[in-house]
């Protein structure tokens, strides 16, 4: 049984406390996000998972609509859920948002005792040889690999090499970084590239993302001709 973050297990030990960071464009935050970050949460017992909405996507075109708009949708989605908050560290960076420097960033701020949990979909872990320091990554965190149900990229070399050295069972993710665990999730192929491209078509995506989204979308005329 877990300890609570600022309790003292029965060895008087502080707590090591434990982080996960979700990033992404959110563009525009939608169910399969949210059940992701929820079946992590619960998963590996995390004291807190943080959605970071990215100001400028490097392997990304351009998002549909401002970062401003995307950061206020994610607020707006987690309303109410435990758990689950908001980091705007990347978009107030002027560079563009290199996942390791989010980490180092985070690394910063909560020091090298608590355990990270960078969370990636599979077809983001399959292109990590082309990310920016992506060697970097296990130094600063640990990684949670999602398996998505329309996945069918194949995993470079030195992935399955990497996978072979480093995977660990959830239940027993405990190193401050170093670590791979995968995680199955609920089969929800949600995309927000669908949600845009019904949006601009003038269709409906009622039960795709919360309704309190939808309402924003329209308020706002987002992703519309």
């Amino acid at each position: 049984m877990w300890c609570s973050v600022t309790a003292t297990c029965a060895s008087d030990v502080p707590v090591k406390q434990r982080i996960g960071v979700l990033g992404g464009t959110f563009d525009p935050v939608h169910f399969g996000h949210l059940r992701s970050a929820i079946e992590v949460h619960e998963a590996l017992a995390l004291d807190e998972l943080r959605l970071l909405p990215s100001a400028r996507p490097p392997h990304r075109g351009q998002p549909g609509c401002s970062a401003e708009q995307r950061l206020q949708m994610v607020r707006l989605a987690i309303q109410g859920a435990s758990g689950l908050q908001v980091d705007d560290r990347e978009l107030r960076r002027e560079t563009p948002s290199w996942t390791v420097d989010t980490l180092h960033s985070l690394r910063e701020e909560l020091g090298q005792q608590p355990a990270i949990f960078l969370v990636l979909g599979w077809d983001a872990f399959c292109g990590l040889p082309g990310w920016s320091r992506w060697e970097q990554l296990l130094e600063l965190a640990n990684l949670v690999v999602l398996q998505r149900p329309d996945c069918d990229l194949d995993l470079p070399e030195v992935l399955k090499d990497l996978l072979a050295a480093r995977t660990t069972e959830a239940a027993v993710a405990d190193a401050s970084h170093g670590q791979i665990i995968c995680l199955a999730q609920t089969p929800l192929a949600i995309s927000a590239t669908r949600i845009r491209e019904l949006l601009g078509s003038g269709r409906s995506v009622r039960y795709l993302l919360p309704d309190a989204i939808l309402d924003y979308i329209n308020q706002h005329g987002l992703y519309r001709p």
